[in-house]
């Protein structure tokens, strides 16, 4: 008998000023002091402000801690750590999009969790026996869906490599999924996390984990974010609000099923060159649906009737999935995603390694169709 299980935040707020909700819950929790886990330019272009300011409003005592980076690594994750002590915090306050909201997750995890201290042996199901110190997460980005998920993904620098982790323990207690703080996003990343989001929700409904209740999620999410998103780039504040939802709705459903080869082929590029994980998993996408189609039974029939594809419903099997992976294709194009891993910086030297690094990844396992080594770097090769 198979049992699934699903895990999801005790509580969540839903549009515009819900960030208003972020001191009432601290103190109807009873929560003392908050260490506010952000990035600079967050501060400097006043987005995290915001939700400072509701603190000081609300006499609330906090202390910042702004050494946030784009793919955060363990000595990131220690610094904070040590942020966290000094300040003597009591919940963490996470403001900003996947690179917060995971330091904010491995941070907690370690401050009552003081064994893992190292970090990366927090890496995949690591037997913690604490809840993290409680967060609370106010995304800034419509994608990652951190603020709903028990992942996080830290980089090992030393290794030039990322690893996932998969806690329980780690998940928000309360999530603020405010489209006004998502307003500052300039188009690249709008496109780039959205593209994320819809990596998710596919990935999720595909992947060998998906049963009934989140293949609801993730064909929602799927229909909401693809006909979201080209106008949320276009700086669309509805449009925001709805990609706002539907990265909760997919991270909602794939936080407890897994993903697959597109962010097992994503997390190393993103180590090896520093690239952005919604850029490498956006590019990826349409080159692993095309692997995977013949794995994957009536799915991307679903998927093609959720994005509107005239005639989905009546094609055939192989026509209407590959009219799903074109689609999504022209998605990616119509964002500005880039076509090809040469425009990211991947050189074929390195493709060996990147390659046995992705084989390795937590997420590949789950892909519906099992890829070999030499499948992977082909796959790597045909994209440059």
């Amino acid at each position: 008998m198979v049992v699934n299980r699903m895990i999801l935040n005790e509580t969540s707020y839903f549009g515009k000023g819900a960030i208003q909700e972020v001191a009432n819950e601290a103190k109807k929790r009873g929560f003392k002091k908050a260490l506010v886990v952000t990035d600079k330019d967050l501060l400097k272009f006043e987005v995290a402000t915001r939700v400072t300011a509701i603190l000081d409003e609300a006499g609330l005592s906090y202390e910042i801690f702004d050494g946030i980076v784009p793919n955060p690594s363990i000595e990131d994750v220690q610094a904070g750590v040590k942020a966290c002590q000094a300040a003597e915090a009591d919940y963490i306050v996470a403001i900003g999009g996947g690179s917060p909201i995971d330091t904010a997750k491995a941070i907690g995890i370690i401050v009552t969790n003081p064994d893992f201290s190292d970090v990366i042996s927090l890496e995949g199901t690591a037997a913690t026996e604490n809840p993290a110190l409680p967060i609370l997460a106010v995304p800034t980005t419509s994608g990652t869906a951190a603020e709903v998920t028990i992942n996080y993904v830290i980089t090992d620098k030393a290794k030039q490599r990322k690893f996932v982790c998969v806690d329980p323990h780690d998940i928000p207690v309360v999530a603020f999924v405010d489209s006004d703080m998502m307003m500052g996003m300039p188009k690249g990343l709008c496109a780039s996390t959205g593209m994320d989001a819809l990596t998710h929700a596919i990935e999720g409904f595909i992947t060998k984990g998906a049963w009934e209740m989140t293949d609801m999620l993730h064909i929602k999410a799927i229909g909401i974010i693809s006909h979201a998103l080209r106008d949320s780039v276009a700086g669309n504040q509805e449009a925001r609000e709805k990609m706002a939802l539907g990265q909760y709705i997919a991270g909602m459903g794939f936080s407890n099923v897994g993903l697959g080869l597109v962010h097992g082929m994503a997390h190393p590029l993103s180590a090896w060159y520093d690239t952005p994980h919604g850029v490498a998993c956006a590019t990826l996408l349409p080159l692993i649906m095309d692997f995977n189609k013949d794995h994957t039974g009536e799915k991307y029939r679903e998927i093609a009737i959720a994005m509107g594809i005239d005639g989905a419903a009546d094609m055939p099997l192989s026509e209407v999935r590959d009219a799903a992976v074109q689609a999504v294709k022209q998605l990616g194009i119509d964002v500005g995603i880039p076509q090809n891993l040469t425009e990211i910086g991947m050189k074929e030297a390195d493709i060996q390694q990147i390659a046995e690094d992705a084989y390795r990844d937590v997420c590949s396992p789950g892909n519906p169709r099992d890829a070999t080594v030499e499948e992977i770097v082909a796959l790597y090769k045909s994209m440059l």
